[in-house]
């Protein structure tokens, strides 16, 4: 009946925008996956965490780089077929990563995985509106777009609790196997859309296929500059979440996932709250988050270098720690380490590991000098970053509003 064959178009379509915010999670997921297990890999590879951040900024490096050159390319080829090359990419960089021997092996799946991930993004939202009808369209890219949320509220703390439990590696291989679902997923549910299809329906004018010069609409222009203002600014904090949870909140652990889920969770709430001010007062809309974005960066600059002994100290388990020696002790001192981690909650660890004192049973104790030396942090967040994307937000914005400002 006409019911039913309406019932079951709406179900494919459904199940396909499922797909394609399903290939979002996947790919957003293994962009950020190095953020939670960032330790982890610096232990298991002998490098520094700041080498292991680096992994992120060269992603998005690459990405940037190969995505106009990787659309230009595949411009011809049907819409499904280029996200199934982007997914199996994907499931190789993966593949690679998880068998590294070395960081430079590990480097190169990232790259590989990189290399595809704009061209990923430049076909997942252009398929989801077609599915739909015109009036349905920002609910289907939104739809899509649910699966980059959906990566930070479940995909990133799922894979920081398995490189916690089970090693980063076996993460790795868990979104390898997601990968893969979502590559038969993606070709049985999605259809295979032609490029004129995409752009104007089946009777499309090859006119309108023809590149337009985008460079000289210069709000388009200035809504670029912007939007990369934004999303390095973020990235760039993003990438040393997990060292700033660990050693200024003092998280570790499993328990890091939970963080990362709120963050994910906030994230998406922030969504939810700017969609209705973004369609009416979008320009606003920008400028205050910019701004927010700044003041953010900022307070986790101050963060970082420690600004309040109070502050940090307070939950990072070094308040009231009991340590259990062993034996009959007369005098107890701790002699680990005091001056080279990131925040006072890292070095909880080592006060409560008892290897870590030095303890008397006999003599006279009341000899003994103890060692008053205080303990310091090094700052997690690379400053000269934070205030560059800082200075950088502000100045854009202000060009922006004045340039506004005179046009008005």
């Amino acid at each position: 009946s006409p019911r039913r064959r309406r019932a079951a178009a709406r179900a494919r379509v459904a199940i396909a925008l499922a797909v394609l915010a399903a290939s979002a999670f996947v790919y957003v997921t293994a962009e950020i996956m190095p953020v939670g297990a960032l330790p982890a890999i610096a232990a298991d590879l002998q490098v520094s965490e700041a080498t292991v951040g680096t992994l992120l900024a060269s992603y998005a490096l690459v990405a940037a780089l190969a995505t106009v050159p990787l659309v230009r390319w595949t411009a011809d080829w049907p819409r499904r077929r280029i996200l199934l090359f982007t997914l199996v990419s994907l499931i190789v960089s993966q593949v690679l990563s998880a068998i590294a021997p070395t960081f430079t092996v590990l480097a190169l799946g990232r790259v590989l995985c990189a290399l595809t991930h704009g061209l990923m993004w430049s076909v997942i939202a252009p398929i989801g509106v077609r599915l739909v009808p015109p009036t349905h369209a920002a609910r289907a890219t939104a739809a899509v777009y649910a699966g980059t949320g959906l990566a930070l509220v479940v995909g990133s703390p799922l894979t920081t609790a398995m490189s916690a439990l089970w090693g980063w590696r076996a993460a790795v291989a868990g979104i390898a196997a997601a990968a893969a679902a979502v590559l038969v997923a993606a070709r049985f549910t999605v259809p295979l859309m032609a490029k004129a299809q995409l752009i104007t329906g089946a009777d499309a004018d090859p006119q309108a296929c023809r590149p337009s010069w985008h460079h000289r609409n210069r709000l388009l222009v200035a809504m670029c500059v912007l939007t990369l203002v934004g999303v390095t600014g973020h990235f760039v904090s993003y990438t040393f979440i997990a060292v700033i949870i660990r050693d200024i909140v003092g998280v570790h652990g499993p328990h890091l996932a939970w963080m990362l889920a709120a963050y994910g969770i906030a994230g998406l709430a922030a969504m939810a709250l700017m969609a209705r001010p973004g369609d009416r007062r979008p320009r606003a809309a920008i400028i205050g988050c910019l701004a927010a974005l700044s003041l953010i960066f900022a307070v986790l600059a101050a963060l970082g270098y420690g600004a309040s002994f109070a502050s940090e100290i307070a939950g990072s388990g070094l308040e009231a720690k009991a340590v259990a020696l062993s034996g009959t002790v007369k005098f107890a001192e701790y002699t680990g380490d005091r001056s080279s981690a990131g925040g006072f909650g890292a070095y909880a660890e080592s006060v409560g590991d008892p290897s870590q004192w030095t303890k008397l049973s006999s003599g006279d104790v009341a000899l003994v000098t103890p060692n008053l030396t205080a303990f310091s942090v090094m700052a997690p967040v690379p400053e000269p970053e934070t205030y560059a994307m800082l200075l950088a937000g502000l100045g854009v914005v202000s060009s922006v509003a004045r340039r506004r400002k005179r046009m008005g």
